[in-house]
Order: structure tokens, then sequence, then C-alpha cells
């Protein structure tokens, strides 16, 4: 592990207690709250122009780091597909050329130096219109021009992002929950916990221990504890469905790939918020690995690092995988995961929520 990944967990582990390092931070966090204080009140002033009567759906976090979020849109995108709707996404396409003052828009496959992995990931996914710029507003005019029939606009990541009008929010936070509850740099909330008395649902990727019973027994899900009452929530589990061959495209099924490669010797990279999150689940389901790496969230892939392992086999994230292609390296594999819901029918309510709310 790099010195910078290891001062990434080390500073998550900070956040996770109101700890000595955490209170000397204190004067700093509230200036961040003074800061988060004065934004929401100049938008509620003057809310944002609404720029189409195209209902916008909102899916962030509170706390820095990944929390699955990804998995979450898809499963958005795909649900409302299968209720008859036609949703497209924008983005702030983090980790991206700059796009100038135009939004850049398109449809799979695209190029994460252009859009970014996680909107190249959700076009190749989806197959929807993916519309990406720092200005949200700019994105979503893009992509109402370009695919007018759009009917429904998801936004990944934008909980923050004010000058955006929007209709619904979802929060996807993970086991971490709200560590020690307190403002960056002291914690890792980006807004006071007050703000998720505002939202609209709120979704735990939690780990395989954490959501089994909530899963597998959907009438008997509890409520996430610290969490406000009044909010819907529920919780997920990302199970692996199957591996794509990255240099061949050849696809099989988890289970039938786990036998073919029983006793081959495996390692695994990511370049996610959490990596330690996709190396647990592959070792939970019984994959040894012989060696790790993990790299910054949303890394290019300019310089692959797969050299540096001495593996017959290499598992990466789909996330990862859209930067990696096209490759000569045989032992590339990436793997396909599925969000697990302890409430299947929670695409279908958050629609007529929306729908009692919108014209549209």
């Amino acid at each position: 592990m790099s010195f910078r990944q290891r001062l990434v967990g080390r500073v998550h582990d900070i956040w996770q207690t109101p700890g000595l390092i955490s209170t000397l931070l204190l004067p700093l966090s509230w200036l961040v709250w003074l800061f988060v204080v004065l934004k929401r009140k100049r938008w509620q002033k003057q809310p944002p122009a609404r720029p189409a009567q195209v209902p916008v759906i909102v899916v962030g976090n509170l706390v820095v780091g990944g929390t699955g979020k990804t998995p979450v849109v898809i499963a958005l995108v795909k649900g409302l597909q299968a209720l008859g709707r036609r949703p497209g996404v924008i983005s702030r396409g983090y980790g991206a050329q700059p796009a100038g003052a135009e939004a850049r828009a398109g449809l799979a496959p695209l190029d994460p130096a252009l859009f970014g992995d996680e909107p190249s990931l959700i076009a190749s996914a989806t197959g929807v219109p993916v519309a990406v710029h720092p200005k949200r507003a700019l994105a979503l005019n893009t992509l109402l021009r370009q695919w007018p029939e759009t009917d429904v606009v998801i936004s990944d990541d934008g909980l923050q992002h004010l000058a955006l009008a929007r209709d619904i929010e979802v929060v996807v936070q993970d086991a971490r929950g709200l560590g020690n509850g307190r403002l960056l740099p002291a914690g890792p909330l980006r807004e006071p916990r007050s703000r998720l008395n505002t939202v609209d649902l709120i979704i735990t990727n939690a780990t395989a221990a954490d959501t089994r019973e909530a899963v597998t027994n959907p009438h008997r899900h509890k409520p996430v504890p610290g969490m406000p009452a009044h909010v819907p929530q529920l919780r997920m589990q990302l199970q692996p469905v199957s591996c794509t061959h990255l240099q061949t495209g050849e696809v099989i099924p988890w289970a039938r790939w786990r036998q073919r490669f029983a006793t081959a010797r495996i390692g695994a990279v990511a370049a996610i918020g959490q990596p330690e999150r996709f190396f647990g689940m592959l070792r939970r389901l019984g994959v040894t690995l012989d060696v790790t790496l993990a790299l910054p969230d949303h890394d290019t892939y300019h310089n692959p690092p797969f050299d540096k392992l001495d593996t017959a086999l290499i598992l990466v994230t789909d996330k990862d995988a859209v930067k990696c292609l096209p490759t000569t390296d045989a032992r590339l594999w990436s793997v396909q995961v599925s969000p697990r819901f302890s409430d299947e029918q929670w695409v279908d309510r958050l629609l007529r929520q929306l729908q009692s709310r919108s014209p549209t």
C-alpha cells in the first residue's frame, strides 16, 4: 500500500471517533459550517431556475469518500427503464479533461478521459444518454437538447450542488455511517448531519454481515441507528454476478468463473473510494487474493500498474475496467456487481413520490 493510501486510511480512522486530533481541528470545521449555512441561505433567497420541466433525482452522499453511489445510479436507471420511463444521467465528470463552456454528452461507449470513469461505466451499463459538466444545469440542458424524449434525469452526485434544481434527493452511505458526526476537516461530513432531515431516501451500502438479515428478511429490516426516523431507509449489498475477460470480451457467470479458476493465483487492483470494500467482498466469497493493489480514486491508469502483480489472473472493478481498454494483458478480468436491496420495490415507490411532486 502506498504512502498516500496509508494516509487516507489513517484520516478515515481519525474521522470515525471524536478523538484528540479531530477535536483540535474543530475550529476549522466551524468555518466550514459557516460557509455551508451561508451558501444554503443564498440559494434559499434565490432558488435555482429550472431549465426544463423534466424531474431531477439527485443521488449523492454526505461523507467524503466512495459510498457506492454508482451502483445505486445504475440500479435506479434500470428500474426506471423497467417502469417505462426514459431516463438520462448528468454528472460532474470527475477526473475527465475540462469540458470548457459546453457540456459533453453521448451514448456508450464513452471515453473515460473525456467523460470520467463513472459516467462512462453508467453509460455502458444502462445504454442511456449521459452528459457531464461541473455546472450540472449546463449538462442538463445539453442532455435534453440532444435527447428531448428524456422524461426523468438522474444526477450522479451533486447533493451539495445547489445550483441544480431537484425534485428527489437520495443519500447513499456505507458502513461508516456519519463517522464522528463532525464536518470537514474534523470529520467526514460535507454538510451538517441535520441535512439528512430534508432528503427523501437513505440507502446504506453495508457489509455482508450487516446486510444479510435485512436482505433475506426485508419485513424485519431495522433502520440504521442515528438516522432521522421520518426518512425512509433501506439497505443494499453488492454481489458479483459475472466476470468479463477484458482482452476477449468473454463474460462468465460468477459461480462458473470461481469454479474455473479455483486454484489460480489471483491478484486484485482497485482505484475506487474504498478499495478494501472490493477486496473484502472477494475474500468473503472465498477468493484467495495473493496480492492486492489499492490506487487513488479515479486513477487514470495512464501508467498501468499490472506489471507489479506476479499472478495468473487480475481482478478489477467495472469502474476501472473502462480505463483499461483496449488491453493486451490476458490476465485482466473485471467483476460485475449488482446491488441487492432490502426493499425490491424502492424504485417504484420513488417514482410514485416523484410523480406526486412533478407535473410530468
